[in-house]
């Protein structure tokens, strides 16, 4: 990875489309050796996790090219590579796995979950955690103690109707339903990164399976009511 970050550096340094065109060539090897990257870990990931199906690294990554059609930053380029594995690809709902490198001031990431859940998935997860008896609060004492629950966003009070005096309060109040860790460049850079990062996948395999559940219940409701209409 450390061709990759010193790449992304020099990018954030000179983010213009005169410096990555005379530079494009260096992109993508780089995009390509990620991408190698990527395809390991896919290997790796359905060895404990065959919900994930058949993927390419395409499926998982995503373009170099920031859409800055909507956003005051009109820097044309991320700073950042990354790739999200779940069930599907990367634009089917279902929540995964993910891990960036980026260049200093963006950081590296790791998350397991989804930061995009649909309002009918929150109002599931939550109703789920409230009938399940601390077994979401069990998941997460399970997973890699790096691993950190995304409180962005989170609602300041429990909302209706779920208890405000339940254990399970904090997480009825989670927008993100998400697990994240912020490696340091000692991690990336280590020559077993792909295990390093598959032990923490695995063991944040039961709550992503517990998110995806609500997904899936959530498309069966959507499909229904589609047969339902008149």
């Amino acid at each position: 990875m450390k061709e990759t970050l010193a790449f992304l550096n020099e990018l954030a340094a000179h983010n213009d489309r005169t410096w990555f065109n005379e530079h494009k060539a260096e992109y993508q090897a780089v995009a390509s050796r990620f991408g190698d990257f990527v395809a390991g870990l896919i290997e790796g990931i359905r060895s404990f996790d065959c919900s994930i199906g058949l993927l390419t690294p395409k499926d998982c990554t995503y373009r170099i090219y920031r859409d800055i059609r909507f956003s005051k930053d009109k820097s044309p380029y991320k700073t950042h590579m990354g790739a999200y594995i779940n069930r599907g690809g990367k634009k089917s709902g279902y929540s995964g796995y993910y891990f960036h490198v980026g260049a200093k001031g963006t950081g590296n990431m790791v998350a397991v979950g989804d930061i995009c859940c649909p309002p009918d998935v929150l109002r599931i997860l939550r109703e789920d955690i409230e009938l399940g008896g601390g077994d979401f609060r069990r998941i997460l004492a399970g997973v890699d103690p790096r691993l950190y629950i995304d409180q962005t966003d989170a609602l300041k009070r429990v909302p209706a109707p779920f208890p405000s005096d339940s254990p399970d309060a904090p997480f009825f109040k989670l927008k993100y339903y998400c697990l994240c860790y912020e490696p340091d460049n000692r991690f990336v850079f280590s020559k077993d990164l792909s295990k390093r990062l598959l032990d923490i996948f695995q063991s944040a395999k039961p709550f992503l399976d517990y998110v995806n559940r609500a997904v899936e219940y959530a498309k069966e409701e959507r499909n229904a009511m589609k047969y339902d209409m008149p």
